[in-house]
């Protein structure tokens, strides 16, 4: 229950974000690990300029807890779709997906990482932009158990959600006004984001 001062006018709006927010964030991100079209990274740095500049100091451990969760409870239902799909005699639309999403060359990278570290990669194939469904399907080729796959996922969602909120709150704390903060946070995720593809075009026109 949430107690509110009348004294303090600043308090209610502060809890009807938190009420609301929060809630709609965790559906997001939960949705983005599902439907890997969502920028869910964005969306998390985006949460954390405004938690940084709230009064309340649970903000920002809250937005933690529900970005980790939220994240960590997608990849597990669509790494369950995706075995389901594996087992099933026509696949899955999931698996489908899934598949789409992962080159030829990602996927072979990824499976041999997997190979030589095993589940320690999807710690940085959660950090990686498009980094997470090529290993994810390597998983699933490799017929990975759910708990073991569950073992090394929940540290690289945890890692996730620390990473983007650490880039929400730089970007909070270099401006005064959330809004400039939520800008330089949704920029920079961007920037990271495609900085990956346009690595590996200017390496194929270099040696092509």
């Amino acid at each position: 229950m949430i107690f509110l001062s009348a004294a303090d006018p600043a308090v209610p709006v502060v809890a009807t974000h938190q009420a609301i927010g929060y809630p709609t964030l965790f559906l997001l991100v939960l949705v983005g690990a599902l439907l890997p079209v969502v920028p869910t990274g964005a969306l998390v740095s985006t949460a954390a300029v405004v938690a940084f500049h709230e009064s309340s100091p649970f903000s920002l451990l809250l937005l933690f807890g529900v970005a980790s969760c939220a994240a960590f409870l997608g990849d597990m239902a669509l790494y369950w779709l995706g075995r389901r799909g594996m087992h099933s005699k026509n696949g899955s639309r999931w698996l489908q997906a899934i598949r789409r999403r992962a080159p030829e060359d990602r996927l072979e990278q990824a499976r041999g990482k997997l190979h030589d570290h095993g589940v320690a990669v999807l710690v940085l194939s959660r950090l990686v932009p498009a980094g997470r469904i090529p290993v994810m399907l390597a998983c699933l080729m490799a017929e990975m158990p759910l708990r073991r796959f569950a073992r090394g996922n929940l540290p690289a969602c945890l890692a996730w959600a620390v990473t983007y909120q650490l880039i929400g709150i730089l970007g909070g704390s270099l401006f005064h006004e959330p809004w400039e903060g939520v800008l330089a946070a949704v920029l920079l995720t961007l920037v990271i984001s495609a900085a990956p593809g346009l690595w590996r075009r200017m390496r194929r026109a270099v040696t092509q």
